[in-house]
């Protein structure tokens, strides 16, 4: 029998999801979810296609040694990242990483994205930041871990909270996006994609264009989130 089939199951689904939204493209991208109670969590494999992925494809890492259990396929070359992101950030229970267009276009032109407008502010707190550029160091050495390590040495910086800003744009590479589960995590990937395309429309439209009203940005954030939020049905 497989081992942590619930696991398994909801790690595929999430990497299913990334493709139905139009985020991936061949092999590209990867999602993961963590179960902290057993020590693990599930990555997609590496360079297996997406319509040919089953549960038992999906690769389990110990968090503590990052260590495959058992003898199955090759986790993602991603890994290392997204575990420093668990081991950093224990509030975090799922991650997506893509190479969607308008995002990763943002990514490349190392640019944070602003938020122009109320469509933005619905779903993220502000300007969705941007890493600095990996040193040869750092790439030449333990380079997807590095990659992870710059993502949380970005958010000490700007003194964020992973989960009040979900998503970062990896420099000259792409985006990354998490939440309290897998689901939240590829949501948070939809949604950044969105805003990334509007904001590049924005300023092709516009020119220079400055964020959106602090007093606006705050009101639409806040109706969908925290103590005070009002928008859906209550729970």
């Amino acid at each position: 029998m497989t081992e942590y089939p619930d696991l398994r199951e909801r790690v595929l689904e999430a990497n299913l999801a990334l493709v139905r939204a139009g985020l991936v493209v061949l092999t590209f991208g990867n999602a993961s979810a963590v179960d902290r109670a057993a020590g693990v969590f599930g990555i997609k494999p590496s360079g297996i296609p997406y319509d040919r992925l089953t549960p038992a494809d999906i690769a389990v890492v110990e968090l503590a040694t990052g260590a495959v259990v058992g003898t199955g396929t090759r986790p993602s070359s991603d890994t290392p990242t997204h575990l420093a992101l668990y081991r950093a950030w224990r509030g975090v229970g799922g991650i997506a990483h893509t190479h969607s267009a308008f995002a990763t276009s943002w990514a490349q032109a190392r640019r944070e994205i602003p938020c122009f407008g109320t469509t933005h502010a619905d779903h993220f707190d502000g300007a969705v930041p941007v890493t600095r550029a990996l040193t040869p160091a750092e790439i030449a050495g333990e380079y997807e871990h590095e990659t992870g390590e710059v993502i949380i040495e970005t958010f000490a910086a700007l003194e964020r909270e992973p989960l009040d800003m979900p998503a970062v744009l990896v420099a000259s590479h792409g985006p990354f996006t998490w939440g309290a589960s897998a689901d939240e995590a590829v949501e948070n990937a939809v949604a950044l994609e969105a805003v990334a395309a509007s904001a590049y429309r924005s300023l092709a439209l516009a020119g220079e264009l400055g964020p959106i009203p602090a007093e606006l940005l705050r009101k639409h954030f806040s109706r969908k989130h925290g103590t005070a939020a009002y928008y859906g049905q209550p729970s």
